[in-house]
């Protein structure tokens, strides 16, 4: 157990330091700016990791272009749009609510929505039955059928 505990212990640090020293610009506001601008970069080997927490040879890739880019003078949004254009819009943790993305933003809900809808609809018609049967269970029997039913009972 103890061995398993420091196993997780020593292997939760290492994906934090995915960045090499290597990559590492030498402008402090830089590098900061290309960490904060990494968190929102997905690792295309990795799928939901971001880039600064993979080590794949593709993050690195991607970590060294966006530091080469901000470091040639582009802007932060300067600098996502490259490696979008580059790698698509699915290099993006956080994709942007635009054009076709918006349907797929929409989908879930909406089938949410229409999904509540039709079980809402099948309930109720349901118990829309089962009220008419109950309702005609509780009527009163009428003279004749009172009088056959004590003929029933009394055999």
């Amino acid at each position: 157990m103890f061995a398993l505990v420091l196993g997780l212990g020593l292997a939760a640090p290492t994906a934090t330091l995915a960045v090499e020293p290597d990559e590492i610009l030498a402008d402090p506001a830089l590098e900061e700016r290309a960490r904060e601008l990494s968190k929102d970069l997905r690792c295309l080997v990795c799928r939901n990791e971001n880039i600064d927490e993979s080590n794949a040879d593709l993050a690195r890739d991607l970590r060294i272009f966006l530091r080469e880019r901000l470091t040639a003078g582009d802007s932060d949004d300067e600098a996502i749009e490259a490696i979008v254009s580059r790698y698509g819009e699915y290099v993006l943790l956080n994709p942007k609510v635009t054009g076709s993305s918006l349907m797929l933003w929409l989908a879930g809900p909406v089938a949410l929505i229409c999904a509540l809808g039709i079980g809402f609809t099948y309930v109720r018609g349901r118990s829309g039955r089962d009220g008419k049967a109950t309702e005609t269970q509780q009527k009163p029997l009428s003279d004749e059928e009172q009088a056959r039913l004590d003929e029933i009972l009394k055999s």
